[in-house]
C-alpha cells in the first residue's frame, strides 16, 4: 500500500498546500509566497520552501524566471498532453488489476462503486476523496506494478485530480461517469483484461473532453 501518513511537519504542510491548490484554495496559476504561506500554515520559511519543492515534482508547482514559483495553470494544451499520458498508464493499470487484484481486492472495489452510487444518485456532484475512496486510484494499486504505481501516484495522480476536482465532477457527466466506472469493475470482476484496459481509455478520454468543453467555456 502507499502510506501517506503525515510523520513530519513538512509532511503536514505539504500535505495541506497539495490539498489546498487540487481544490482550488489556492488559484491556478496563482504566484506562492513563501512569508504568506509560512504565516498561513504556521510553519518556517524553510518548511514551506521544502513543500513547494516537493509540489514541482508532483507537477502542481512550477518555477518561472523572474517570478518565482507558481501554481500551474489549467490550460487546454496541459489537459490534452496530461490525459494522453493518464489514457496509456491508466489503462494499463486496469489491464493488470484485472490479472493481478485478489477476489477480495475486487470485491471491495464494487463496494466502493456501490457507496458512490448513493451520491451519483443526486445527480449532482461526483467527488472523491485522494486516496482509498477514490476509484481510480484503487485500480492504480491494484495494478501491483510498483513502477507503474509510482509513476501515478508520486508523478500525475494528483495533477489529474486539480482537473477533475475544479473542472470535471459536476453536470451530466456525473451520471455517465459512474457507468463508465462500473462497466470498468465488471471486467475487472470478469478477469477480462483487454476489456478493462479499452473500458479505461475510453473512460479517460470522455473525461477529457468533458473538461476540455469547461476549459473552452471559462
Amino acid at each position: 500500500m502507499f502510506s501517506e501518513e503525515p510523520v513530519t511537519s513538512a509532511d503536514k504542510t505539504f500535505y495541506r498546500l497539495r490539498t489546498d491548490i487540487v481544490e482550488g484554495q489556492i488559484p491556478a496559476g496563482s504566484k506562492l509566497s513563501e512569508t504568506e504561506l509560512s504565516t498561513k500554515y504556521q510553519v518556517s520559511r524553510a518548511v514551506v520552501r521544502e513543500a513547494i519543492n516537493r509540489l514541482e515534482t508532483c507537477n502542481l508547482v512550477e518555477r518561472k524566471a523572474n517570478i518565482g514559483a507558481r501554481v500551474v495553470a489549467l490550460t487546454p494544451e496541459g489537459l490534452v498532453q496530461l490525459y494522453q499520458v493518464r489514457e496509456s498508464l491508466e489503462g494499463m493499470a486496469a489491464r493488470l488489476a484485472a490479472k493481478n487484484m485478489t477476489d477480495d481486492e475486487i470485491a471491495a472495489l464494487n463496494e466502493l462503486l456501490s457507496s458512490h452510487f448513493q451520491e451519483v444518485k443526486q445527480g449532482q456532484s461526483y467527488y472523491q476523496e485522494a486516496g482509498d475512496v477514490d476509484f481510480h486510484y484503487r485500480i492504480i494499486l491494484g495494478s501491483k506494478n510498483q513502477h507503474l504505481i509510482s509513476m501515478l501516484l508520486n508523478g500525475i495522480y494528483h495533477l489529474v485530480r486539480m482537473y477533475r476536482v475544479q473542472l470535471g465532477m459536476a453536470g451530466p457527466r456525473v451520471t455517465t461517469a459512474f457507468d463508465e466506472h462500473r462497466h470498468i469493475v465488471q471486467a475487472i470482476s470478469h478477469r477480462d483484461e483487454e476489456l478493462a484496459e479499452m473500458l479505461m481509455r475510453r473512460h479517460i478520454l470522455y473525461s477529457k473532453n468533458n473538461i476540455a468543453a469547461k476549459l473552452e467555456a471559462k
